[in-house]
């Protein structure tokens, strides 16, 4: 929810940062972020690039699997640089644009991105960009989610604001979070750029919240869901609404509920 080369996004508030993190990042976030680190430590990268790192959660991680490597991590919006750079100190922070990288060809011998290049304008220009700066050999590591059905959260909470908004349902988690979830589009995309696809695989994993109150204000205060909301005139009922629904489907908490996403590796 990071990088879409616009300059609302470049301006993310640090109020939304810190919704983001405090709410969504231990939930949805973290378990997958562990899985994509043991697969990047076992690659034994020397310089890691990553891509949309948000609050710093994979980079943290990162750095501790990895403890001899290089990390470089960057993120369009400001408040995420500061904020990562913040929770992980132990990597250099830049802000950078993924279709615009700021880096020398060949730098880096692995990038990793977790659920980002769904946010990229265009992804056939930012995969491109992302093996100019990779080396001779050099891999990329990405995640990205499957269709919105398989994402229990998500899915009620869309079914929440479709409820709060009937005639106009905010649709930004279709069509972006969950927009890139055919896999043959992105191993097509990522040939394009020039990338050999090595290993795609689906993940499912378990997502556990303490309630569905939490979880919608996560996504209704530190997400871009926020701005579709208050176009609408969104207020505390939508909230109030939101939350009913969710719990309807859910339960009010503590819940557990599966997520999947799509894991790519391709290499130069």
């Amino acid at each position: 929810m990071r990088v879409t080369g616009s300059d609302a996004d470049r301006r993310w508030p640090e109020s939304m940062s810190a919704a983001y993190e405090q709410y969504l990042v231990p939930v949805v976030f973290r378990p997958f972020a562990e899985d994509l680190t043991t697969r990047a430590a076992a690659l034994r990268p020397r310089r890691i690039l990553e891509l949309a790192g948000g609050t710093g959660v994979l980079t943290e991680k990162l750095l501790a699997a990895a403890p001899s490597a290089e990390v470089t991590a960057t993120d369009l919006n400001e408040a995420m640089v500061a904020f990562g750079s913040t929770r992980a100190p132990g990597a250099v922070w830049r802000q950078a644009d993924a279709q615009r990288l700021p880096f020398p060809d060949g730098g880096f011998d692995l990038a990793v991105c977790q659920f980002g290049v769904m946010f990229f304008p265009d992804r056939i220009e930012a995969f491109t960009e992302v093996r100019r700066v990779l080396a001779p050999g050099g891999r990329f590591l990405f995640s990205t989610w499957g269709p919105l059905g398989t994402h229990a959260f998500e899915a009620a909470l869309q079914a929440g604001l479709e409820r709060a908004f009937p005639l106009d349902p905010p649709r930004f988690l279709r069509a972006v979070p969950h927009g890139c979830a055919d896999p043959a589009v992105v191993t097509a995309d990522l040939a394009a750029a020039g990338f050999a696809v090595e290993d795609e695989q689906e993940l499912t994993l378990q997502g556990r919240a303490e309630s569905t109150a939490d979880l919608a204000t996560g996504y209704l205060t530190g997400t871009p869901v926020r701005a579709a909301v208050e176009e609408r005139g969104g207020g505390p009922a939508v909230r109030a609404t939101v939350i009913e629904e969710m719990t309807a489907r859910l339960g009010p908490g503590p819940v557990t509920a599966p997520m999947t996403a799509y894991v790519f590796r391709a290499a130069v």
